[in-house]
């Protein structure tokens, strides 16, 4: 990415030179546009009809697979700084993370006027295609600790993404991460040993136990993911029923057996013996 740095001096100079306007001309590339790439992500919106509506399937797919990608970052980048014991700078990702899972869920809301007359006009030109093929979920899928080798099988076909895949299905996720952590202070020797380690983590209320601030930390992430799962739930409710999935799935059957697996479970349990 060619973007040359600046300075704050350079910019105070610049803004004086200019008497306060903004820089109008540019020898080349807007360097907003070189350093967001918004011209390839707006070409990158190709309906498949002539129905408005598709429009707004389609962006709000794409906008959710970038924050996708994004959460998936802030939760590797928290469990790389548990893995070093930092357990006080894995915060930040962690919250960032489930600020991102609200905007996240915030998408939903740019659907609410499909009903299923609507959906309809341009839902069988998608053919087999779902948001259950969604490789980058999977990844967040994984990172999170919800790991089925079968949901890898879709991709078999597109090696390069197989692989990525079989790599975030076998590494420690991020709940391994703090279990191996929580064994690391001596507190459990295994996931059946968790439920009572965060009882005792949580029973010290202290500003300086910062176990029990990740311990919150990893609820608020598992929480807002089952916000996640929740409005998927209502919005295929709204759109189409109780219909068979175009990805061949029992659609609603599916996404309520998928919602049944939680994340963090023992992190959960633990809160009934608080």
């Amino acid at each position: 990415m060619d973007v040359t740095p600046i300075t704050a001096l350079q910019r105070q100079e610049r803004a004086e030179a200019n008497g306060g306007a903004p820089t109008l001309e540019f020898d080349r590339q807007a360097p907003y546009d070189r350093y967001v790439r918004a011209s390839t992500l707006h070409a990158l919106q190709s309906p498949l009809s002539d129905d408005p509506g598709e429009m707004s399937f389609l962006m709000v797919s794409q906008v959710m697979e970038l924050y996708f990608g994004l959460i998936r970052y802030e939760l590797r980048h928290a469990q790389d700084l548990l893995a070093r014991d930092d357990v006080w700078a894995s915060l930040a990702p962690l919250r960032r993370a489930a600020l991102h899972l609200e905007a996240l869920n915030a998408s939903w809301q740019g659907l609410r006027w499909m009903t299923p007359a609507e959906f309809n006009r341009f839902r069988d030109l998608l053919g087999e295609g779902s948001g259950f093929q969604s490789a980058m979920y999977r990844h967040l899928e994984f990172t999170l600790g919800l790991k089925s080798e079968s949901l890898m099988r879709p991709f078999r076909r597109q090696p390069e993404v197989h692989a990525a895949l079989r790599e975030s299905f076998e590494a420690p996720s991020l709940w391994d991460e703090t279990l191996e952590l929580l064994r690391r202070r001596g507190l459990a020797d295994g996931p059946e040993q968790a439920v009572q380690a965060w009882v005792t983590v949580y029973a010290d209320s202290g500003p300086d136990n910062h176990l029990r601030l990740l311990g919150e930390a990893l609820t608020e992430v598992a929480q807002r993911f089952g916000d996640w799962r929740y409005h998927h739930l209502q919005s295929v409710k709204r759109a189409m029923g109780a219909k068979a999935g175009s990805g061949g799935s029992a659609g609603l059957v599916w996404l309520e057996r998928s919602m049944a697996r939680t994340v963090f479970p023992e992190l959960w349990t633990a809160r009934t013996f608080m």
